[in-house]
């Protein structure tokens, strides 16, 4: 086994580890306390918790956002966009420092014994993005399409998060209008028994939850679930031009201390320093 080989595999297995999957702690924080500051905040004021569980409410926000949900979206990217929120609640980081290092890698051995050097070594890089990438670098002969290629795959990456984050927020605008027009539905059942004061009191208050329910639909769960598939593509995003600009460094035969400081640009100040 190379000496290169011998590297990346201790490489990978740092960046492997490092990159293992685990639960989003920092979401699952925030969500948890979104519910325990509004439940608070609804206990303060002395009305029973179960005055706000209203079924007919829930029923006609629920059901009519998700209706919308249905409508503005076809259903193939409706359930990829399921998918990504199921798994928002892992997340699994990757380890900028430990690409830079195989990257290096890569470009050291290419500079040693060309393009075609790298084929014994691809099969112990571990990020999938970069082992594709570098296999094409070895079958593509100009720059230019290895580059148009590799940037093709990161925009289609990048569009299928926002593609994801703008089902989830247009949910999110709907949801508060759905609730009105549940409150609206309720105020025209107490029109019905309007003699009744005391049965209208008690229902103008039952028909405002209807608004309350799509208001914290839209603005405790939809709308910031979208900023956070965001927040994670633009991270990838970030990832995948690391490693489009190491590749195009180890095509072009950059030297390696030319490759490492432009690499090391993507690094946080936090991983710079460490």
């Amino acid at each position: 086994m190379s000496t290169s080989a011998v590297a990346l595999k201790e490489i990978a297995g740092r960046s492997e580890a490092a990159s293992h999957r685990r639960l989003d702690l920092s979401m699952l924080a925030g969500i948890a306390i979104a519910l325990a500051t509004t439940i608070a905040g609804v206990a303060a004021t002395g009305v029973r918790l179960t005055y706000f569980f209203q079924p007919a409410g829930a029923l006609i926000v629920l059901g009519g956002t998700l209706g919308v949900m249905f409508i503005t979206t076809p259903l193939e990217a409706l359930l990829h966009s399921a998918r990504r929120l199921a798994g928002l609640a892992w997340t699994r980081e990757i380890n900028r420092a430990a690409v830079i290092e195989e990257i290096l890698i890569c470009v050291r051995t290419a500079r040693r014994v060309g393009l075609l050097g790298l084929e014994p070594i691809i099969g112990r890089v571990k990020n999938a993005f970069l082992k594709d990438a570098l296999t094409l670098a070895i079958d593509v002969q100009k720059r230019t399409d290895l580059q148009s290629a590799l940037e093709l795959k990161i925009r289609l990456r990048e569009r299928e998060g926002e593609h994801d984050a703008k089902t989830l927020e247009v949910a999110g605008g709907f949801a508060p209008v759905i609730g009105v027009l549940g409150t609206v539905v309720g105020l025209i059942d107490i029109l019905r028994q309007f003699s009744n004061l005391a049965a209208v009191a008690n229902g103008i208050g039952i028909a405002f939850l209807s608004t309350i329910y799509g208001l914290a639909l839209a603005n405790l769960f939809l709308l910031p679930v979208a900023h956070r598939i965001r927040a994670r593509t633009a991270d990838e995003f970030e990832a995948n031009e690391l490693i489009l600009e190491g590749v195009m460094s180890v095509f072009d035969g950059l030297h390696p201390a030319l490759a490492q400081e432009r690499l090391n640009s993507f690094l946080r100040e936090t991983q710079k320093s460490a």
